[in-house]
């Protein structure tokens, strides 16, 4: 029986399909701390930074213990094929897990794995970064208490979550399907994050659909935000996309490869 880790959102665990639930906030930030350093021995010292941050307990070393064996007995009672272990090894304490066990290695692969697939089939790409955004439901590690570790990883999958939606809208512009992403394109641009590219996508997919006035607004909109929220002006990209949907340039027509217009 293999236990599965969620991490792509609310923190859960599962075995059998059915819940495993690891109790305690401590237990919880111990076990997402091991998660985070996806099969790589974390150091004694770095998970009592993690778990009591400046402030560890008199009898610290106790303590963790306590915790580590709690927490590998949990494991060991559910687990049947070994395929989840957590070990003790001379540089501190390592969780392995298998491939498929955590749902953010199984994003990792499907990104890098569309990556690869990006200029020789644009198709089999497109699918592969569907397949791995679906796996998101929330804010990496949800409201787990966490430390230096977890948050350095946290933003690590947030930032490959960005550029593998960027990468999507692409492969989606180039293949003509414009109008279907407008939807997701306008929620993330109206979100508090503010990111350009998604508003280029945007203005490009709200154009090729005939929203030209839209698409101008758009630019408009994101354009008030960066002055009032950052103090700045836009990316000399999205100005030139701004003129360029202005002059109906032809790398905005359907077929052309409006990557062209990016400087």
């Amino acid at each position: 029986m293999m236990i599965k880790f969620f991490v792509l959102g609310p923190f859960e665990c599962q075995s059998a399909n059915r819940p495993l639930n690891i109790s305690g906030t401590l237990q919880r930030a111990l076990l997402a701390t091991l998660l985070a350093a996806e099969g790589v021995p974390v150091a004694v010292d770095s998970l009592v930074s993690e778990l009591w941050g400046d402030e560890p307990p008199p009898h610290w070393e106790n303590a963790l213990q306590a915790h580590i064996s709690r927490l590998r007995r949990r494991i060991d009672a559910v687990v049947d094929d070994r395929s989840t272990r957590l070990i003790v090894e001379h540089s501190g304490y390592c969780l392995q897990t298998g491939d498929d066990a955590v749902d953010a290695k199984v994003f990792m692969r499907e990104f890098d794995y569309a990556r690869y697939l990006n200029t020789s089939d644009p198709r089999s790409a497109a699918d592969a970064l569907r397949n791995a955004l679906s796996l998101w439901r929330g804010k990496a590690f949800g409201l787990v208490i966490q430390g230096s570790l977890c948050r350095i990883v946290a933003q690590r999958y947030e930032t490959a979550r960005v550029v593998a939606l960027e990468t999507l809208f692409d492969l989606e512009l180039r293949s003509g399907r414009h109008t279907d992403i407008i939807p997701s394109l306008s929620e993330l641009v109206e979100a508090p994050s503010l990111n350009e590219r998604f508003c280029e996508q945007l203005m490009i997919a709200l154009y090729r659909s005939g929203q030209q006035a839209r698409a101008l607004s758009a630019y408009t909109q994101m354009r008030d935000r960066l002055h009032e929220e950052l103090g700045v002006e836009p990316t000399v990209t999205l100005r030139n996309l701004f003129n360029a949907i202005l002059n109906h340039h032809e790398a905005l027509r359907l077929g052309a490869d409006h990557a062209v217009l990016r400087t």
